[in-house]
């Protein structure tokens, strides 16, 4: 990674929760070996439906350890401890319209607080942050939270979301982060009517690919585990940073090649050799990431029940696309029409093949995807400009009709229609 966008890694002090040695995985759980698996298999594991890998009583009562990654420098994090009526206070008594979002851990609330400090401030004033409440009876648990507390503690990069603080205090606990402006990549992909624009969908992929890189490439590695588009947050800039590393797990050390552990995630972004197996690699994020790729090329969720029925696993739909380099522009989001970059389109497609590769040895790793990535932000080959070059070289063959008019609505439609989006009524 280049050095401008290196980040650091610092030592929380501990005192918030420690789990006891006992609950530290076995390093023979699952006494299987990794495997390379068939077709078959792939599509029996693709065409399950869109829920968390285990039942969340399992995932979140289980023992497992979050085992955040240590490091040599012993300078404390910086964590601001908050108060829990401070938090009151800064959220508007976390009144319902204050609400930014919900999930397994529970609600996250806007507030704002002083700068540099932990009381509230007056709405409009001071920091923007983002405060979220664990519920009491939440399926995701304490250790979860201490997860975030830990890794979000010590891992600091542009492409990781900034935790502010925490509380714990009686059976509440809360965390505050910096407030991401645009919300979710989710949001914008899925719910939003005007597309996400080609070269906006580059930069959040290079970002999110560079927050995954930090976390494998550091003195201890970690494995993100929950990459999907709903944990990738966005600045005013479009800057992409990782959230939500309740999941997080310390990769594996010296001569392991990979962690058991209980298999938790979420169905369509998960390696299918994980979900098997339980063993968990660096490479099990780079498959992850694979699939929001497609995604992003796309403009189709990772599972939707919605679609026809062989449409309904991205993976399995975009496969003979990405295997046919003729077929590649039947991927792209048909809302996007001709803008967008012809080359980039190849190399998205070709680095989402090679990350969704069944066998995980051969998947790049992410320092290699940023690698790709970088470049495809300053292509200018927009498909809707190389058409009208083809358009007004044809036109030169012939005598223009006297009296031509302009480009007509039955043209433009032409233009949207052409070969190099052929496929767009299917994609819809």
């Amino acid at each position: 990674m280049d050095d401008n966008n290196c980040g650091c890694w610092a030592v929380l002090k501990r005192g918030v929760c420690k789990p006891s040695a006992a609950s530290r995985d076995s390093a023979n759980t699952i006494p299987r070996t990794s495997l390379v698996y068939d077709t078959a298999t792939e599509t029996r594991y693709l065409n399950a439906s869109n829920r968390e890998l285990c039942p969340p009583n399992e995932a979140h009562l289980s023992s497992e350890n979050p085992d955040p990654p240590t490091s040599d420098d012993k300078s404390p994090c910086q964590l601001l401890q908050f108060t829990f009526q401070e938090l009151k206070s800064a959220t508007g008594n976390f009144r319902p319209d204050s609400i930014l979002g919900e999930g397994g851990f529970g609600y996250v609330f806007k507030g704002w607080i002083v700068e540099n400090g932990t009381a509230p401030a007056k709405p409009g004033s001071g920091v923007t942050v983002a405060v979220k409440s664990l519920k009491p009876d939440g399926l995701q648990g304490h250790r979860e939270w201490v997860a975030e507390v830990d890794f979000l503690g010590q891992l600091h990069h542009p492409n990781l979301v900034k935790l502010i603080g925490y509380c714990i205090e009686d059976d509440q606990r809360l965390l505050v982060y910096e407030f991401m402006t645009r919300g979710s990549l989710e949001n914008h992909l899925f719910r939003r009517t005007i597309p996400l624009p080609w070269s906006n969908r580059i930069k959040i992929a290079l970002g999110a690919a560079k927050g995954l890189a930090f976390l494998h490439g550091g003195p201890e590695p970690v494995i993100y585990r929950d990459f999907k588009t709903s944990n990738i947050l966005l600045d005013s800039e479009y800057n992409a940073k990782l959230s939500d590393f309740g999941l997080a797990k310390a990769g594996p050390q010296g001569d392991k090649t990979h962690v058991s552990t209980r298999v938790v995630g979420t169905y369509g972004y998960a390696a299918p050799e994980y979900v098997m197996t339980g063993h968990l690699t660096s490479k099990s994020d780079v498959y992850s990431f694979g699939v929001v790729l497609l995604e992003v090329l796309t403009g189709r969720r990772s599972m939707d029940k919605k679609r026809p029925s062989g449409e309904q696993n991205l993976v399995t739909w975009a496969r003979p696309y990405l295997a046919d380099r003729r077929k590649l522009y039947q991927l792209v989001d048909p809302r996007l029409e001709l803008n967008y970059s012809l080359k980039g389109v190849q190399k998205v497609s070709q680095l989402a093949h090679n990350c969704l590769h069944r066998d995980s040895k051969s998947r790049p790793t992410m320092d290699e995807v940023v690698k790709v990535l970088t470049p495809l932000q300053d292509l200018n080959d927009l498909a809707i400009l190389t058409y009208h070059a083809r358009l007004s070289q044809h036109g030169r063959r012939k005598k223009k009709p006297e009296g031509s008019q302009q480009l007509s609505n039955a043209h433009s439609k032409s233009i949207r229609d052409s070969p190099l989006n052929t496929g767009k009524q299917r994609c819809r």
